[in-house]
């Protein structure tokens, strides 16, 4: 009884030892491109993951910093999230990806080429080639000028037209900040420099579509001045 113990012990001991070994052996292994697998999305290829970050393969696993590599792939290919897990059984990477719907079309102007694209609800640029096809629709929304540091102002404007009554086909950053959006009915809308005023630029926007909705304008308008929402100066078309 007692040698079947030892035994026993013996063979649990060899077998964790075997077991750390193993392990220990696969994470030293390289990882190679075929060794990538992605779920979540059938848009992207294993050369998108490895083309859109620094990481150069083959490279061990162990080396692999898996926050690192969503930061990047998460930013280059417009991704809403993204996760990388090292993995010894299968060997190798699981990326598992969550892509962006978007909600209008985009253009922005980057060493002084226009790129065409898409906008999502949060104010994110998408590349054409990174938008899924099933997402793909006619959409009235265009955004103009699109740069990183107007993504939370561009984000509070379509957020706000989600929860008022007025429709935007066109909202315009120009270089120098000035912001210019264009609703359906009310056309040319002059925001201007102050971000800081825009949520109550918004309430004035919705205020005035609902007045333009009771038939409260007899003339049509051309453009409506809010860069002082206290002295909203409204211009009506004259032929």
């Amino acid at each position: 009884m007692k040698n079947q113990k030892q035994f026993v012990n013996r063979s649990f001991l060899f077998l964790i030892l075997f077991s750390t070994s193993f392990i220990s052996l696969k994470t030293i292994k390289k990882v190679n491109i075929q060794d990538i697998r992605i779920f979540g999305s059938e848009l992207f290829s294993r050369n998108d993951v490895v083309n859109n970050t620094s990481i150069k393969f083959p490279i061990r696993l162990i080396s692999i910093k898996t926050k690192f590599l969503e930061k990047e792939l998460k930013q280059n290919l417009s991704l809403k999230n993204v996760s990388v897990i090292r993995q010894i059984f299968p060997f190798g990477l699981r990326v598992q990806i969550n892509t962006r719907a978007p909600i209008g079309y985009g253009e922005r102007i980057l060493k002084d080429e226009k790129i065409f694209g898409f906008i999502d609800k949060d104010g994110i640029f998408i590349n054409k080639e990174n938008v899924d096809e099933r997402f793909l629709k006619k959409f009235t929304l265009k955004v103009f000028g699109w740069e990183e540091k107007f993504i939370k102002i561009l984000s509070e404007i379509l957020i706000a037209q989600e929860n008022y009554e007025f429709e935007l086909v066109k909202i315009t950053f120009l270089p120098n900040g000035f912001i210019t959006v264009e609703e359906k009915d009310l056309k040319t809308i002059f925001l201007g420099f102050n971000t800081k005023l825009i949520n109550y630029q918004l309430q004035i926007i919705n205020n005035l579509k609902n007045e333009y909705k009771k038939n409260n304008f007899p003339e049509k308008i051309d453009n409506i001045d809010l860069t002082d929402p206290n002295k909203p100066k409204i211009k009506v078309f004259k032929p």
